[in-house]
Parts: C-alpha cells; structure tokens; sequence
C-alpha cells in the first residue's frame, strides 16, 4: 500500500496526472478520473495572484468530490505569501497542497519560483518548512534533478524536505535548463528510493508515453507510482491501458473515432459548464487536434471546429463522428467476424 500522510491510500501502484498550466483544469480533469488516473492536482496556482484575490487564481481552487483524491499546487518566490496561500487553499478541503518547485519556463524561474528554488535549497527549505506549518494537510513538492548538469542537488533535496515534513516527492528526471528537451534520467531517482533515510513515496514523472515505457520504469526504477503529463493531452486513455498492461500484459486497441469524439464531447460539455459557454467554447479549440491526431482526414473537421462560433454546430460536428464511424465500424467488426 502507498501512503500520502494518514488518509490517502493506494492499494496498487498509483498512476497521478500532472499539474499542467492551462490543461489540468477541472474539466480535463474529469475526463481523466474517468479513464483511470489515481491522483490528480490542479494547474498551478500563483500565490501572488491569490493573495490579490485575482478572478484567474481564485478559480482554479475549484475542485469536485469526484475528483478526489486532489491536490492543490501552489508556486511563488515569497515564503510568508505562500505560506498564507497555503492556509486559503486549505479551506476549500482539497486532500493534499502541493508545493511546485519544477516549473521551468521563465515568467515563473525567472521571478525566484518554480525550479528556480533548486538555486537556493535553504529557502527551498524555509519555505516548505512554513508550508507544512500552515496547514493540517499533508504537504507534497514536485521538483526537477537540479538547475543545470552541474547542480543536480535533488539527493539533498529529497533528503532536507522529508526531514522538514512533506508526505511525498515527485521527481521530473530532467534539469531546469533541459526544460521539455532530450530525455529524462531516472538514474537518480532511483537513487532516491533506494536511500534507506527516505521514507516517503517517490513518484517518477517525465517520458512515460507508453504502457510498456510504463511498466519498464516501475520496474527498472522501484518507484513508488508514476506521474504522467503530456502523453495524458487528448489522450486520457493511458491511465487504464497502464492499468490493463499492468494485470494481463496486453496491449488494449487504440480508442475508435467514435470514442475519441465520445470523450471530446464530453470534455466540451465539462468546459461549458465550468468556465461558461463563451470561454468553454474558445478554449476548446486547443485540445481538438490532440483528441484527433494522426487521423488522416481530420484536417477539413479540425477547421471546423476551432472556427466556430456556434455551439450546437461543434456538438453536431462531434455526435457525427460518433454515429458515422460507431456505425463503420460495427460494419468492419461484423465482416471480420463472417471471415472468422
């Protein structure tokens, strides 16, 4: 069993979607927990912006009972303005705070937060330290191997942020400097979880695209539970084929047209009901084409899509792709069954 502080429980290997800016919102979300992931946390939140009672900040605190287990994640460069954000995120009762000391993109590095803290672990650990303080819920980091090649302190790192108080530890296996480039290292997190001083969970996130990726790393690497980001865009189907690779070994077939267009549709009518018609529209348009990549004609449908300003017209665009191609496939299944 795998632990988070008293109350989260994993009975098997736990597979945990990422906290992804403008993606992992509640409606992307859903469609996740519904197609397996275990734990899922929001998109990062900043604290400046909470504390200025910001429209943006303040609504990405909304969680759902269904999402549960849940975490918050929280990023910023002062410790008492995190700490206090941290207090305001506990009351809206999600299961865990997370602290984000990965991100890696310079409107966040370059204001002293996110992965820029792998530059200053004492505050590093100061900060977390007033994080743990200010809450009754466990508290959580998702971090990178160092800055840069020749300060990969995530050892140090691992080691000083239990001792202070965090129930867990999410390793994304590249440098700061690397950002999304060449391949993640797992080496060292597999260092980590063999450490006889760590005690707490040690989840491995950065390149899992695959079940079989997937099982190789839990494997090769002992970690606790995976965590996966990009590879779960438009396609959050992967939790439950880790699941099913994971118990039989086989590979399930990949979703049909008329379930890709299911999960849309629903993805779209999540966002409608979240962020309100006019917005649950726009920003629709950004997950279409990873719903439908690699479809040859979806090119004509895509245009369709992300051009309209109509919402019935995008509803009719996806529920025909849903009967078009339910009813062409069951035709192909019924033939191959009369050749069997």
């Amino acid at each position: 069993m795998i632990k988070i502080g008293e109350n989260i429980k994993f009975e098997e290997f736990p597979l945990l979607l990422a906290p992804m800016e403008d993606v992992s919102d509640p409606p992307f979300r859903k469609v996740c927990k519904q197609n397996g992931a275990d734990l899922m946390y929001t998109e990062f939140i900043s604290s400046e912006g909470l504390i200025r009672d910001a429209a943006q900040s303040k609504k990405k605190l909304d969680i759902f009972e269904y999402e549960r287990p849940i975490g918050i994640q929280l990023f910023g460069s002062d410790i008492n303005t995190i700490a206090e954000c941290a207090k305001i995120s506990t009351v809206v009762n999600p299961d865990l705070i997370d602290i984000n000391y990965g991100c890696p993109v310079k409107a966040v590095a370059c204001k002293g937060a996110g992965a820029a803290l792998l530059k200053d672990i004492p505050k590093m650990v100061e900060m977390t330290a007033a994080v743990v303080k200010s809450t009754h819920l466990p508290v959580t980091v998702k971090t990178r191997l160092g800055w840069d090649d020749a300060s990969k302190n995530i050892e140090e790192v691992a080691e000083r942020l239990q001792d202070i108080g965090i129930k867990a530890l999410t390793i994304h296996g590249r440098t700061r400097v690397q950002m999304y480039k060449g391949s993640a290292d797992w080496t060292l997190i597999a260092k980590i979880k063999e450490n006889p001083r760590i005690k707490i969970p040690i989840f491995g996130n950065g390149d899992i695209d695959s079940p079989q990726k997937a099982l190789e790393y839990k494997n090769k690497y002992g970690v606790d539970g995976i965590m996966i980001g990009r590879a779960s865009i438009g396609y959050p189907w992967i939790f439950n084929e880790i699941k099913h690779y994971f118990k039989t070994g086989e590979i399930l077939s990949p979703p049909s047209i008329a379930e890709r267009a299911k999960v849309c549709l629903e993805h779209f009518e999540f966002s409608l009901q979240w962020k309100g018609e006019k917005y649950g529209l726009i920003e629709m348009r950004k997950h279409y084409g990873n719903y439908f990549k690699n479809i040859p004609f979806f090119k004509e449908i895509k245009s369709k899509l992300c051009t309209s300003d109509s919402i019935n017209e995008v509803r009719d665009v996806l529920y025909g792709l849903i009967s078009e191609n339910a009813i062409f496939e069951r035709e192909n299944n019924e033939k191959a069954l009369l050749l069997n």
